[in-house]
Formats: C-alpha cells, structure tokens, sequence
C-alpha cells in the first residue's frame, strides 16, 4: 500500500489586530481579523515530523501584528495589507510556494460631540464585513475584495411565481412578498493595484442600488442583476460570487383575533431558508479565470 500526500496548508487563523493612525487629526483607525494559509515544502513535517522546513503558525501571528506598523500605509485597505504579506511569506520564506491570507475588516464610525465628529472616539459599525483573500504563488497574484453579513430587505416590489410544481409542493404563488438576505460577495480584481477603497465603496453601492430598484421575479434574478452591474460599473472585475439566504418572512394569520393582515405583520424565520449562490462572468476575462477556489477562499461565500 502506499499513500500521497495531498494538498495541504497551515498558519495561524484569526489574529486579532488593531492599528491606530495617530499622526493625523482626526485619529483613523483600521480593525482586522487576519488568516494566514502557507503551502510549500512541507512534506518531511507530515512524513517524518521534521520540523526544518516549518514557518511556526505563531511567527505568522507576529508576522500580522509588526507588518501593521512596519507596512502602515499598506495595512489602510485590507487588500493591500494582504498583498504585503503573502508577498513577504512567499519571497522571503524558501519553503514557502502559496500564501494565502484572508482579511476581515470591522467598520467604526466616528462619535459626534457637541455636535461635530470627534477626533479619536468611535463606535463600532455592526452592519456588514469588510473582506479580503489575497493568493500569490511566487508568479501569480489573485485579489478578491468581498462583503459579508450585509443584511437587505425590501417591504414591496418581490414576487415568486410560475415555479415547477410537483406532489410535494405546498407554497402558494405571491405578487408581493418581502424579500431579504444575507449577503456574502466576493469579486476578483484583474488589476491588482486597483484603488482599494473607491473600487470597495462603488461596489457595495452598486449592489444596494440594484437591490433596491430591481423588480424581482426570483432572489436569483436579483443576484444576478447585481452581479452583472458591479461588473458594468467596473469592467477590471473579473468575476463576481454570491452566496444569499433567503430570510423569509411569512405573512402571519390574524383572522382567529377578527384582524386582517395585509402584508403588514410577518413571522421573521430563521431556519429552514433558501440558499442561493451563483458566480457572474465578466467575459472579458474569461481566459485569465483563476482555476476554481485558485483565488477564492473555498470557506468564505462558497
């Protein structure tokens, strides 16, 4: 019998790391929660247990917290942070061959007093996820800026009708439902030195304004719509995926109170819900397309 190794990684998951912008007024700051996944030579530490070739997962997390300082300007956008660092464990470690480092960033909004914003007092933005997976193998760098626990819901303009029906079927058609998801977003750059920020800030607008203006026949449609506008808005976005569940809302009966209830009060379930993922093309990238899960973190929006 013999027996081969497969594809592995390691590194140290989930390091906690703040940096404060002090040489400016108002402060900024920036809050992350970073992973590091190395691949390389690593295959006499599974064999044998010789440890020579072994970047320890605790200098990966000293690794994260010296680079906010020493790369300070490059630690402001998630995604370039990620850049400096997959480039430092893959140039800088011989082992090493793949770096992949995924980033969550924590919104803060400034805190007003006396009526103007502070300049070193924030409150924490508990709305949605600011993510990142950068990928770089030596040769090959793949940037994927992402969003997610962004929570939308529209009170109108739904419906869901005109599906396959069958013994087991029991939902009635509807021209007007409310509609809300969850939505994790991920979207590979094909320029890696876009701007970080404004290309961030245009997609998550573009996705709310499609949401909320487009009539929906299917939360698919919906998904799709956006999709193809963020690539519109932004033709260097190769491909876009989301991963959506369904948050349904269900008309609650009021009759046995003498109540009508014209889509007014609904039960918010959380359990059992429809789960919707797609990925959107940009056909003018379809050949530089990195091999699937290449530039995408196969555990976030997938």
């Amino acid at each position: 019998m013999s027996v081969t190794l497969g594809h592995n990684q390691y590194g140290k998951a989930e390091t906690r790391v703040v940096r404060v912008y002090r040489d400016s007024d108002p402060h900024e700051i920036v809050d992350y929660n970073v992973s590091v996944a190395l691949s390389g030579d690593f295959e006499e530490i599974h064999r044998t247990g010789d440890n020579s070739n072994c970047l320890t997962t605790d200098a990966t997390k000293n690794t994260v917290n010296a680079f906010a300082k020493e790369y300070s300007e490059a630690a402001r956008q998630p995604e370039s942070f990620g850049i400096a660092l997959a480039k430092h464990f893959v140039d800088d470690t011989a082992p090493v061959t793949r770096a992949r480092i995924k980033l969550e960033m924590y919104p803060w909004n400034r805190l007003s007093h006396d009526g103007t914003p502070h300049p070193h007092a924030f409150a924490r933005d508990g709305g949605y996820v600011r993510t990142a997976t950068v990928t770089y193998d030596g040769t090959n760098l793949w940037v994927v800026s992402g969003v997610q626990d962004y929570v939308v819901l529209k009170t109108t303009d739904s419906e869901f009708w005109g599906y396959l029906q069958d013994k087991y079927t029991t939902l009635k058609p509807t021209h007007d439902r409310v509609m809300a998801t969850s939505v994790t977003g991920q979207w590979w750059h094909t320029d890696s030195e876009a701007d970080w920020a404004k290309s961030y800030d245009s997609a998550v607008a573009t996705m709310s304004s499609v949401f909320a203006g487009h009539h929906s026949l299917a939360l698919q449609q919906t998904m799709f719509a956006m999709g193809e506008a963020m690539i519109a808005e932004q033709p260097e976005i190769g491909e876009v995926r989301f991963s959506l569940p369904n948050k349904h809302h269900f008309v609650i009966d009021l009759s046995p109170y003498g109540l009508e209830n014209p889509n007014e009060v609904f039960h918010a379930d959380d359990r059992p819900y429809g789960f919707i993922e797609g990925t959107i093309h940009n056909d003018l990238h379809k050949d530089a397309a990195p091999a699937p899960n290449q530039a995408f973190d196969p555990g976030q929006g997938w």
